[in-house]
């Protein structure tokens, strides 16, 4: 007999709706737990390509906040949303500091929410390197759209357009002359920007600064960046932040470039976990093998130098290491 492959026990939990499965599967991909390859490989073929929006910016312009508004527009219209909070590591724990989880408590008992807060354990570009397959795995849960917060690491915070289908750039009024260094970071890779606190003094000038390098930078043809002011003290724009994020999915799927945006992600993760998979491999090779060692001691001697010893190195990684 012939049918489809039988899902790992804990997949099928989480196409079910367990929650404690879906929490556990994530740990594992944060843990580098090989539990956590099964179900990935189960679940693959089940995710639908949600939406995955992302939301970077500075530290304090109220990113947590606006996720937090924006939930409850999206739960008035019916739609599940899962979130990921990527927090600044502990330097005792390795573990991520929970401040974002207080200022979604209030959704505990919503079963159309879901947070999971994750240390970035280091890892650069303001989102920790497990995030990917974690929205991965919140999409074929059943969630209708994912939101991923990052760091807050300002220009570096980047990383984000390797996992989001939509990229909100979340700012402040008085950013003065920081706005144009925008046009070296956060500005390459945003779909939406964001001016937060619109309630305070200079948001009118905030939004006309962007307006302004929006029209003058270089972009795609087919999609400017949308400019969106929001308050989550009265609240307001919260609805014409949305409103804007689906305009740009909408742009994804009219334009065909959700296809072409999907296959540069799965390449760049392709050949990222290729990388990460033998440059682990060498390096326990480089501690444990003998003749490996004598390189390494050459190099060590200055008889050749690291490229010359990456070199003799890339036939082995060629053939699996």
């Amino acid at each position: 007999m012939t049918g489809s492959p039988r899902l790992p026990p804990a997949a099928g939990a989480i196409l079910r709706g367990d929650r404690r499965a879906l929490a556990r599967a994530i740990s594992a991909i944060e843990d580098g737990d090989p539990s956590a390859g099964p179900i990935l490989r189960a679940l693959f073929p089940r995710t639908r390509g949600v939406p995955v929006i992302g939301f970077a910016g500075p530290l304090g312009v109220g990113k947590s906040s606006v996720i937090n508004q924006l939930v409850h527009q999206l739960r008035s219209i019916g739609r599940s949303v899962a979130i990921v909070a990527v927090d600044p590591s502990s330097p005792f724990s390795g573990g991520s500091v929970l401040g974002d989880r207080i200022r979604f408590e209030s959704r505990a008992d919503d079963a159309g929410v879901y947070f999971r807060s994750m240390a970035s354990r280091g890892a650069a570009g303001g989102v920790a390197a497990a995030t990917r397959e974690a929205a991965r795995l919140l999409d074929a849960a059943g969630f209708d759209v994912v939101l991923v917060e990052t760091v807050g690491s300002g220009q570096v915070d980047v990383a984000i357009r390797e996992i989001a289908t939509t990229r909100v750039i979340v700012l402040v009024p008085h950013l003065g002359d920081e706005v144009q260094t925008l046009k070296a970071g956060l500005f390459e890779i945003a779909d939406v920007f964001c001016v937060n606190k619109s309630d305070l003094p200079g948001a009118d000038l905030a939004r006309r600064d962007l307006s302004e390098l929006v029209a003058s930078g270089p972009r795609d043809a087919g999609w400017k960046p949308r400019i969106v002011t929001t308050s989550t003290t009265a609240p307001s724009g919260i609805a014409d932040l949305w409103s804007a994020i689906e305009a740009h999915e909408a742009y994804l799927d009219s334009s065909k470039s959700r296809q072409d945006g999907e296959r540069h992600r799965l390449a760049i993760e392709i050949v990222g976990l290729v990388r990460d998979r033998v440059g682990r491999d060498l390096t326990v090779r480089l501690e444990r093998d003998p003749a490996l060692r004598r390189l390494l001691d050459e190099v060590l001697a200055r008889k050749i130098d690291p490229r010359t010893a990456a070199e003799r190195l890339e036939p082995l990684s060629r053939r699996g290491a």
